[in-house]
């Protein structure tokens, strides 16, 4: 059923809500509710996960609160609401008892155990249901659908290349360990909001030792947990006195192997680092599959990796990138300069892979930074 109107414009301040919960949510997916009757907002709300209730329960307490009477109003959802008892009870329950007339939804639950559930509880409740299939509500859980349905975290690989291809100028020409830029301000802000919507970040150190980053979420929203910085380091060769390190606030997780020294683990543990690990491949690398085994059971339902080439190399030789997010400079780096990522093809081959994509541009000087995105594996696929 077409939207009028009407619908369009609250089930969009309902997305308003849910985006502006992005980093309060998770592990619960992120959503916004609006109740309107005749044109007026009566109650609205957005999930955070420490406050329990959901973006449904929220607008209903706030219709109360202001002496609103729902009954027989329509409810703009940008999710399916909930159909089982988990923290709290069934928000489809209360959306019934509550006697709201018509429910407009703007996608439904990913999860295949509960998908539907929510919608036949409403309609057997004699609600009318609209569901509008929202790509933009979808977009807004990415990484709660994945993890939902696949049982690992959804993987972003972001990288910022040069015209031709390349991560960074070749290593003689490097001066000691600060990062080089390709893009300018606007597309490193961008990169910041892209690392709010992330559970965790992950890095090597190779990246550590080359550019020395703090690998933090600098964007000045509020988060419900720290931003997890995920470090893969097969020997513990980071060293102590490296931004990573001197900034732990209980967000630092380093993946190693059997190679490293108990010694060595012993001095990044009284540093507040968390080290855990698992098994090399067969290259004696640190395994990506069993990196990502590790973050499923921390709950951590999207990393965003900002890698060097070999990383870059082998999260996508094993089939373990599910969106691709390049920042293209106008910048030439030429031969010898560090490639995008080990085994694999330019980045502009990888590009030719990609569906939903979408491309912008970020003011840098006379010229302008174009970022393209899109998905090698669509995490609704079967919805």
């Amino acid at each position: 059923m077409a939207l009028s109107e009407q619908d369009e414009r609250y089930l969009g301040r309902a997305l308003e809500l849910a985006r502006d919960a992005v980093g309060l949510a998770s592990p619960n997916p992120t959503v916004g509710c609006v109740l309107v009757r005749d044109g007026v907002v009566l109650g609205e709300g957005a999930h955070r996960y420490d406050l329990y209730d959901h973006a449904e329960i929220i607008a209903l307490k706030q219709a109360a609160v202001a002496g609103h009477d729902v009954r027989g109003v329509t409810a703009y959802v940008t999710l399916e609401p909930c159909s089982h008892h988990g923290r709290t009870g069934p928000c489809a329950d209360a959306l019934v008892a509550a006697g709201i007339a018509r429910c407009v939804v703007a996608t439904v639950d990913p999860n295949p155990v509960v998908s539907g559930t929510g919608l036949a509880k409403l309609r057997d409740g004699g609600v009318e249901v609209v569901v509008a299939e929202s790509e933009l509500a979808r977009r807004l859980n990415d990484g709660f659908a994945f993890s939902v349905r696949h049982g690992r975290p959804f993987v972003t690989l972001k990288a910022a290349v040069s015209l031709d291809g390349m991560l960074a100028p070749p290593v003689a020409e490097r001066v000691g360990r600060k990062p080089v830029w390709l893009t300018g301000e606007a597309a490193r802000a961008d990169v910041q909001r892209l690392r709010h919507a992330s559970d965790a970040i992950l890095s090597g150190v190779g990246t550590v030792l080359a550019d020395d980053p703090s690998l933090t979420d600098r964007t000045g929203l509020v988060r419900r947990r720290p931003l997890l910085r995920v470090i893969l380091d097969s020997e513990l060769r980071m060293p102590l006195e490296s931004a990573v390190m001197a900034s732990v606030a209980d967000d630092l997780l380093v993946v190693t192997t059997d190679r490293a020294l108990v010694e060595v683990e012993r001095l990044f543990v009284q540093r507040g680092a968390e080290v855990v690990r698992v098994p090399a491949n067969a290259l004696g690398q640190v395994d990506p599959v069993a990196v990502l085994e590790v973050l499923q059971q921390r709950q951590v339902q999207s990393l965003l990796l900002e890698c060097g080439s070999t990383l870059n190399g082998a999260f996508l030789s094993a089939g373990l990138v599910d969106r691709v997010v390049l920042y293209i400079s106008e910048t030439e780096l030429g031969v010898g300069a560090v490639p995008f990522a080990v085994g694999q093809a330019s980045p502009y081959v990888l590009q030719e892979k990609l569906t939903s994509v979408r491309r912008v541009e970020f003011p840098h000087g006379a010229l302008a930074d174009v970022r393209v995105s899109g998905y090698l594996r669509d995490p609704w696929a079967g919805m």
